[in-house]
């Protein structure tokens, strides 16, 4: 069976219009940092606050941590190949979540954040930076976690706690 120019011209143009869509259809994910950044962490017992300065101290705004006593403050500080990428801090005074992405690289990083009260884990769910095109991008979550809980956080490059960078843990307090 013979086909004409047209036919294989127009089998020729349909073949390649799928195999364009077939690649628009699969765009890449957003990068992922490979390898995962470094993460330095520091803890402040807030019964000898408030503090700030030393290892708080980063090129963004510092950090200080509130008098609360009986509290565990974190601040976790994440790296790629010298650049400093975010933090993210949890606040006993208040219970708040601060996470901070600081380098408009196409990525963020995830903090998954929960609490153990009472013989049960409680998860309060996962959380990131808005990633607009601001210098330093922020989010501030403000819970109410039970006097004396532990608080984990865990921070993940991939949405869905997915690919595992580090994690802390921290004390929630009250005010004395």
């Amino acid at each position: 069976m013979r086909t004409s120019i047209g036919e294989r011209l127009t089998g020729l143009v349909t073949g390649a219009l799928l195999v364009v869509g077939a690649l628009c259809a699969t765009a890449p994910p957003a990068q992922a940092y490979d390898p995962d950044p470094s993460v330095s962490t520091h803890y402040r017992d807030t019964d000898t606050c408030p503090c700030s300065g030393g290892d708080l101290t980063d090129p963004f705004d510092g950090t200080s941590f509130a008098y609360d006593a009986g509290g565990t403050a974190v601040k976790m500080e994440l790296s790629d190949a010298g650049w400093f990428v975010g933090k993210v801090e949890f606040h006993p005074y208040d219970e708040k979540l601060w996470v901070y992405d600081t380098r408009n690289d196409g990525d963020t990083f995830y903090a998954a954040v929960g609490y153990s009260s009472g013989g049960t884990y409680h998860d309060l769910g996962t959380f990131s930076a808005p990633g607009t095109s601001e210098t330093v991008d922020l989010t501030v979550k403000d819970f109410d976690i039970p006097e004396g809980a532990y608080v984990d956080i865990t921070l993940y490059d991939g949405a869905g706690r997915t690919d595992y960078i580090a994690a802390a843990r921290g004390t929630g307090g009250a005010v004395a």
